[in-house]
């Protein structure tokens, strides 16, 4: 079985309601443990192009705001319905979901 990290940017409005979606579509879980995910800030950087329609910042312009980074894991089968989860509870137009394959010996 493949097990997957998960990285998702979120603003801290929005931390709540993105962990409930992650784990309703069955990420975080650890053994005999659920909902299992760490949360910390983290500074993001981004420039919305013409045609963007950004949460925050204006168009053309470079921004920094604060974030949060969520993290979690899922089995490799889960990542199309936690990423479609994710992003429906996401509010940025292109939500930041990395999935990553982790290495388990």
């Amino acid at each position: 079985m493949v097990r997957l990290k998960i990285e998702i940017s979120v603003p801290e409005s929005h931390v709540d309601v993105v962990i409930e979606a992650l784990h309703a579509a069955g990420a975080g879980r650890i053994g005999e443990y659920a909902r299992c995910s760490s949360v910390w800030r983290v500074t993001g950087n981004w420039q919305s192009l013409p045609g963007s329609q950004p949460y925050d910042g204006e168009v053309g312009v470079v921004q920094h705001g604060e974030e949060c980074r969520i993290e979690s894991v899922c089995d490799a089968e889960q990542a199309r319905a936690v990423q479609q989860a994710v992003r429906d509870a996401h509010p940025y137009e292109e939500a930041v979901i990395h999935f990553l394959p982790l290495y388990e010996p």
